[in-house]
């Protein structure tokens, strides 16, 4: 896989379903990293892209830790308004990790903080609101596949 995308308890059916989506067509693995705020044949996830998950690599895991625990060598980039660089400020490499937290709340501390280095943002004006989950996905993911030059695609 060049990328991985990594969702930490997400609650939106139609936004993992769009981000399987995306992963199905770029060759992203997806990682659903539980509890997630919706059942997996929901209708809303399946009209939003479950009939792509048959041609993507999902994984599912119960918890942060153990993701980790499974890749242990993973570089881990976690997206949050948080962070103090830019999303194309790192030099990317095949099989990076994109971690993005649950839509309402974003990633926990603790995860935040074991990756301060690798926090990355993209940029918006200073509102409330932030970008749809699904759209930061596309627009980290798709910045990481040009770097790699696009691995596979056509």
């Amino acid at each position: 896989m060049p990328i991985h995308i990594v969702l930490v308890e997400p609650e939106i059916p139609q936004n993992t379903g769009n981000i399987a989506r995306t992963c199905s067509v770029t060759g992203a693995q997806l990682h659903l990293v539980r509890p997630l705020g919706f059942r997996i044949d929901d209708a809303k996830l399946k009209r939003a892209g479950l009939d792509y998950w048959h041609e993507l690599n999902i994984q599912f895991h119960d918890s942060f830790a153990q993701l980790k625990q499974t890749y242990p060598n993973g570089r881990f980039f976690c997206a949050t308004t948080k962070g103090s660089k830019l999303y194309t400020d790192f030099s990317y490499q095949d099989g990076d990790f994109f971690v993005f937290g649950k839509e309402t709340k974003g990633l926990a501390p603790e995860i935040l903080e074991a990756h301060h280095d690798t926090r990355i943002r993209i940029p918006m004006l200073p509102v409330s609101r932030s970008l749809n989950l699904s759209n930061s996905v596309a627009i980290v993911a798709y910045e990481a596949l040009r770097q790699l030059q696009f691995p596979s695609l056509i």
